[in-house]
């Protein structure tokens, strides 16, 4: 073999280097194989710890079956959160009150004016009118905020208070 290195010119020492350094890389490449093998091995006796592979797929089917269970409560929750928002629109969630004396003979602003509306500002107003000897109640329709009917000082300025509910609010967080 020695003639054949002779004829091509090539040290047979050199060669032996060479083969020596392809040796210890493939030895450092096996041990670094090895080490995350045993790595491997340790996840998963632990993933396996205390089960069988029948208990794990029990424990599997379990979890599918709560996640079932979730998902049609999920969709029972969304068809309760449309209900509460097709009720809540036609809700009555502004309102205004104004307070005042209806004669000159009665103090204590026990007369009132309210004003409930919707969003769309579409309800009612009743306006309780007190006296020394009677009450009245009165109830006229608004409609998108205005009404069809003449409405009193204390009316108009109960309905300004709900069409701008919580509108002072939000001017003052945008603040």
């Amino acid at each position: 073999m020695s003639m054949i290195f002779d004829s091509l010119g090539i040290d047979p020492g050199i060669i032996i280097i060479v083969l020596l350094l392809l040796v210890i890389i493939l030895l450092v490449q096996s041990v670094s194989a090895n080490m995350r093998l045993s790595r491997l091995e340790r996840k998963y006796k632990m993933f396996m710890k205390g089960s069988d592979a029948q208990s794990l797929e029990k424990t599997f089917v379990r979890k599918f079956a709560q996640i079932d269970r979730l998902y049609e409560a999920k969709e029972d929750h969304e068809h309760s959160i449309e209900y509460i928002k097709k009720k809540l629109d036609i809700s009555y969630s502004k309102y205004g009150v104004e307070k005042y004396d209806a004669f000159d003979d009665v103090g204590g602003k026990l007369s009132f004016a309210l004003a409930m509306l919707d969003k769309e500002n579409n309800g009612l107003i009743l306006n309780a009118v007190h006296s020394r000897d009677n009450c009245f109640l009165y109830l006229k329709e608004i409609v998108k905020g205005e009404s069809y009917v003449m409405l009193s000082q204390e009316e108009v300025e109960a309905l300004r208070k709900a069409v701008n509910y919580g509108i002072e609010e939000l001017t003052e967080e945008s603040r």
